[in-house]
């Protein structure tokens, strides 16, 4: 049985307004396209669905009851343009994403309500993961999308790399905040918010200290960035932290912001990717949150290269 929508909804059109002349009036088509339609449907169903008395065009029983299966057919196939319509305005999908620590706390968050913004019916999964982790989540295509700290180059994995320098936070009434750029020279021997001996920074800051024949006193040791910020708004405590962090935070403070962040020389880079599989097709939703993420993350480097 070859059936064509032409044919069902034509069909509709007949056994509603109860005229062939009338329904070829409403769909723009000729009485004789209309018949031949009609005429043909019931050859492929093998049954008559109308019958003519006394003039007018009667609805056989198998007509009425093939009219609900058409109605709901119809209705189907309404509802799936609406949602491909959906899907291809993006405002229609799921996605799955992982990001660190770092930018869990408000980059992140901040960035998915401006994008959802309209796309009422799109739906989010987000997890926070260390960046190791997020890696074989995006690696394994369990998530579409990651943001983390740059991993070693894997064939599974597709990443936009953002080198990011890293800053130092200082209480906000500090006397270093009159320097335009902090050395090590200047934290020599004062307390530091550090993160784990094996985090990339850490290994940084303690080649530039010692390059620089200086004490990096790392008072307080802690898993993340964000969670060093409360020492370093008590005062006497410093920490070089990455951007985001250093963004996020002044994003929240506001005017009422207890730190200030300095460039560091030497520069003490931490890079962050956007990470997706690269062994499956990217959705159009995750694609262009994707090329969102890219701009949101050139914005926090514009911002905190320029007002610092």
């Amino acid at each position: 049985m070859n059936l064509s929508f032409r044919q069902l909804s034509t069909f509709l059109e007949v056994i509603r307004s109860g005229s062939i002349s009338q329904a070829a009036r409403t769909i723009g088509r000729t009485q004789p396209a209309v018949s031949a339609l009609i005429s043909g449907l019931e050859v492929e169903l093998g049954f008559a669905l109308f019958h003519r008395k006394q003039g007018k065009l009667i609805p056989t029983p198998e007509a009425q009851y093939f009219r609900e299966e058409c109605e709901e057919i119809i209705d189907r196939l309404e509802r799936s343009k609406r949602t491909l319509q959906g899907i291809a305005s993006q405002k229609h999908g799921l996605l799955r994403l992982a990001c660190h620590p770092a930018a869990a706390n408000h980059f992140l968050p901040e960035s998915l309500t401006s994008f959802l913004t309209n796309k009422h019916d799109t739906r989010l999964s987000m997890t926070m993961r260390s960046s190791a982790v997020i890696e074989d989540l995006v690696a394994s295509q369990q998530v579409d999308l990651g943001l983390a700290e740059s991993p070693q180059p894997r064939s599974s994995i597709k990443q936009r790399i953002f080198d990011m320098a890293c800053l130092v936070a200082l209480p906000g009434d500090s006397p270093l905040t009159s320097k335009d750029q902090l050395r090590p020279q200047d934290l020599n021997g004062l307390d530091m918010v550090t993160l784990f001996p094996e985090h990339t920074t850490s290994i940084q800051a303690r080649e530039v200290f010692d390059k620089a024949r200086c004490q990096l006193k790392s008072r307080f040791e802690l898993r993340t960035f964000y969670s060093g910020l409360p020492f370093v708004e008590a005062g006497g405590c410093y920490m070089i932290c990455d951007m985001i962090t250093a963004f996020s935070y002044l994003q929240q403070a506001g005017a009422g912001a207890k730190i200030a962040f300095r460039p560091f020389s030497p520069v003490i880079n931490l890079s962050v990717s956007i990470l997706t599989p690269a062994y499956s097709p990217q959705s159009l939703l995750t694609r262009s949150f994707a090329d969102y993420l890219c701009e949101r993350l050139d914005y926090v480097q514009a911002s905190m290269s320029g007002n610092l």
